[in-house]
């Protein structure tokens, strides 16, 4: 692995974060969050909305960890679920999804949003509580059977640490040969590329973000290495108490635990001094799962992601010329109808036509002029033709 080609010292670093999603990538500005998903036709549909704040937290060190982490669980949930909504409208199906008992219980009672709420918090909810079943509960209730062999306080939080990051890794390892999560997996490697170009001042063209590296060290994975390397060293603090005890000990420390990977992951980004370089190997070696090598198409979507979020075009949807001589495509305002962009290239073919007849009249035209051939009605008609053109 070549450190300087990831910790680049030209690069401007910049708040400019994202995400991969089904097909697609999320890109978060300063002002605006696009997300770019590139539909079954080939389009790529743009949606656009202002950049949430929060204010005065954001500017707490510790305190902003926890919000951006929160922001980030939830909205990153609503992301996915959003791209998979778009590819299911944009999806020929003809059969229609029928909501369940409960589902139209709540949209009858509360309404359609409320539906998406409860599904969005309700995947929020499971993920969490995967989460720390398997990578809280499970590693520290495995090692709590270790006490019939030692009672070494250290030797039992190291083995609990330890097996905490090998079943995250193993999971990430698995996961990555699901076809559709590898196909995220690359939209992830298209999002590292495309903002390595961009701080690098470069022209975001698919040509010149493909020259960069998939890893970046200001990636999200990097933040969840951060994480159990921190809770590694912080539960060696708490001794080894009951088993009870440590889960809720392990519970309560999480936001402190949040708001140190995150203040770690900040440093990462705009620095590049050795220190950083070795803590942040971790997380690297890490995003040699999470991210894959993108195709030119994956590229063109990040590059629409980073284009839409950096505009000044007001929040809304929009779509995006998918032709990879058009990398940087001009954004319209979206239409549902998918004939829409071939209607408006017929248009182009036929001023096209118009104006190679016009030119080959005048051609015509002068010929007989010179030679003194042809009726006078065929110049006549010429002249006319050349007037249309």
């Amino acid at each position: 692995m070549d450190l300087n080609k990831i910790f680049l010292k030209d690069a401007c670093p910049t708040k400019m974060g994202g995400q991969a999603v089904m097909e697609g990538i999320m890109m978060k500005g300063e002002k605006k969050t696009a997300l770019a998903v590139r539909l079954p036709d080939g389009r790529i549909r743009i949606d656009t909305e202002p950049t949430k704040t929060y204010g005065k937290w954001m500017k707490i060190p510790l305190v902003r960890g926890v919000v951006a982490f929160v922001d980030s669980l939830i909205g990153g949930t609503k992301t996915l679920m959003h791209s998979a909504e778009i590819l299911e409208e944009a999806t020929d199906d003809e059969e229609e999804y029928e909501p369940g008992r409960f589902e139209q219980w709540i949209e009858n009672r509360f309404g359609s949003k409320a539906v998406w709420n409860f599904m969005l918090y309700s995947s929020v909810v499971v993920a969490l509580a995967f989460t720390i079943g398997i990578f809280i509960i499970l590693p520290t209730g495995v090692v709590n059977l270790m006490k019939h062999f030692t009672d070494s306080v250290f030797w039992l939080n190291f083995v609990e640490g330890v097996l905490r990051i090998a079943l995250f890794v193993a999971y990430v390892g698995l996961v990555s040969y699901m076809p559709d999560i590898r196909r995220v997996f690359r939209y992830h490697g298209a999002e590292h590329k495309t903002i390595h170009c961009f701080e690098n001042g470069l022209e975001l063209t698919p040509e010149n973000a493909a020259e960069f590296p998939t890893l970046h060290p200001r990636c999200g994975t990097s933040f969840l290495m951060f994480v159990f390397i921190i809770a590694f060293a912080c539960h060696f603090l708490l001794g080894w108490p009951s088993l009870a005890l440590r889960i809720v000990t392990r519970l309560l420390l999480l936001p402190v635990i949040a708001g140190l990977s995150y203040e770690l992951l900040k440093w990462a980004g705009r620095s590049d001094n050795i220190v950083v370089k070795i803590l942040s190997l971790p997380g690297l070696y890490l995003q040699k799962i999470t991210t894959k090598e993108p195709d030119e198409t994956m590229l063109q979507v990040a590059i629409a992601a980073v284009t839409a979020c950096m505009d000044e075009q007001p929040a809304g949807s929009y779509q995006a010329a998918a032709d990879a001589q058009f990398p940087n495509p001009e954004l319209t305002p979206w239409v549902a109808d998918a004939d829409e962009p071939e209607a408006a290239e017929s248009d182009e073919d036929a001023a096209e036509e118009s104006e190679g007849a016009a030119v080959t009249a005048e051609e015509t035209e002068t010929k007989n002029h010179s030679t003194g051939e042809g009726p006078e009605e065929d110049r006549d008609e010429d002249e006319n033709t050349d007037q249309r053109g």
